[in-house]
């Protein structure tokens, strides 16, 4: 973890990038999706800093959720004083998995959990740029480093944005950031989720975002850790980099 000096250096280099980022696409401001975890209350913090307040829609968009996600949503959103709407995405998850499932009866098959817990940050994302795109906003983004590098995404899901301030730093950075910038106690204590299944973070992953920082800062952790992160990193690669393409003589024009 970079010292307290340099974070906070990084911090605000990161806030005046936001900055400059939107002025530049020439965009009105940013929307974020305000799932009451530390990852979005810290980005809110930033966005406001580099924006102002009244360039800020935090969107929260329960599906299924604890309702304890969308009082910490709230509990952020007052706290930098920024709107908040609500999208229940609850009813449009439940009536696309039945009609995905009534067409996979005809193969004599289901949707799997994974997908099922897939789909829901694919609906998020849906929402969050159907709304961008109707106020000349850009998605921000708030997966960290630590996520990426075990793939602790969903492809098209949470790991879509326009841009991401905080996509180098690692959780232990975030949470530091989030607290210098004044994000509540609560939400910097609260033990990171997805806010779908009933597990925490670590519990899915097998490893803790202590041991993944380590191995990013030292390239070693604990041994057994190790193995479940190389594992992690190799078997999520394709989340890190563009859809591969058939490239010829055409692909400048992809360029």
């Amino acid at each position: 973890m970079l010292n307290k000096v340099d974070l906070i250096k990084e911090a605000e280099n990161a806030i005046e990038w936001i900055k400059e980022y939107v002025q530049n696409v020439g965009a009105n401001g940013v929307v974020v999706g305000n799932s009451g975890g530390k990852d979005s209350a810290t980005v809110i913090a930033m966005v406001v800093k580099a924006l102002g307040k009244e360039n800020v829609l935090t969107i929260a968009m329960p599906c299924n959720s604890n309702v304890n996600d969308l009082e910490d949503a709230k509990l952020v959103s007052n706290k930098f004083d920024v709107p908040i709407i609500t999208v229940d995405l609850t009813n449009t998850y439940n009536e696309l998995e039945l009609e995905i499932n009534n067409s996979l009866n005809e193969l004599d098959k289901e949707l799997i959990n994974e997908a099922k817990v897939n789909i829901k940050p694919r609906l998020r994302m849906t929402t969050l740029y159907g709304i961008a795109q109707t106020m000349g906003y850009l998605v921000i983004g708030t997966g960290n480093l630590c996520e990426s590098l075990v793939g602790y995404t969903t492809k098209w899901g949470d790991s879509a944005s326009d841009f991401n301030p905080i996509a180098n730093f690692t959780v232990e950075e975030v949470l530091a950031i989030g607290e210098y910038l004044g994000v509540p106690d609560k939400i910097i204590k609260k033990a990171p989720n997805d806010g779908i299944s009933s597990k925490t973070d670590e519990e899915k992953m097998g490893v803790t975002y202590e041991q993944i920082s380590e191995y990013i800062e030292n390239g070693k952790t604990d041994i057994n850790a190790m193995k479940i992160i190389e594992r992690l990193n190799t078997n999520s690669k394709h989340k890190r980099k563009p859809v591969p393409t058939y490239s010829f003589y055409r692909k400048k024009y992809l360029e």
